[in-house]
């Protein structure tokens, strides 16, 4: 909305707000605008509304099946594009997953990544192990170091000249006289 846009019923809804949906379980249920956008509230429970016309349109039965939704926080996290199977060694599942530089394949506790050119659906369990067994054995990544600039030399002070060497005395500047004070 545009406050040219804005009408006196536009107006006086807003000022409604937080509105009251009803209420689940003695609870009451609230459509309210906050920082991050629309969302209902139940109690502590939050969820986000797709619009802020949904503010003042959303109904009981629309609440209770936002509310019934999982909680989506941050970025989701996508399905394995594998599950490969349990690590022959500790047993945890060994899952191909898709991150932000790429596949990797991770038992939870080791990521190594799927090296360019194979296909990361078509990784069998055995070359899955390989690869974490290679990934542990480099150890952890590298840090890198982040060296402190040193300060920029400074010049050396000027030599004295003869006169200050000898002890003679600088003439001291005039000072202008005074007019009318």
């Amino acid at each position: 909305m545009t406050p040219d846009s804005v009408t006196l019923e536009d107006a006086l809804a807003l000022l409604a707000l937080p509105r009251v949906v009803g209420v689940v379980d003695g609870v009451e249920v609230t459509a309210q605008n906050g920082r991050y956008g629309p969302y209902l509230k139940k109690g502590t429970d939050t969820r986000s509304l797709e619009t802020e016309r949904q503010l003042f349109t959303v109904r009981m039965p629309e609440a209770e099946a936002i509310f019934a939704q999982p909680k989506r926080r941050g970025r989701q996290s996508r399905a394995p594009l594998a599950e490969l199977g349990p690590h022959p060694d500790s047993g945890a599942p060994v899952r191909v997953l898709e991150g932000r530089w790429g596949p990797y394949v991770t038992d939870g506790t080791t990521n190594a990544s799927v090296p360019r050119g194979v296909v990361p659906e078509d990784l069998d369990i055995e070359r899955a192990v390989e690869l974490l067994r290679e990934r542990e054995a480099r150890g952890p990544a590298q840090k890198k170091s982040t060296k402190k600039k040193s300060a920029a030399k400074r010049k050396a002070p000027a030599k004295k000249s003869a006169a200050k060497k000898s002890g003679a005395k600088k003439a001291a500047p005039r000072k202008a006289p005074r007019l009318g004070g």
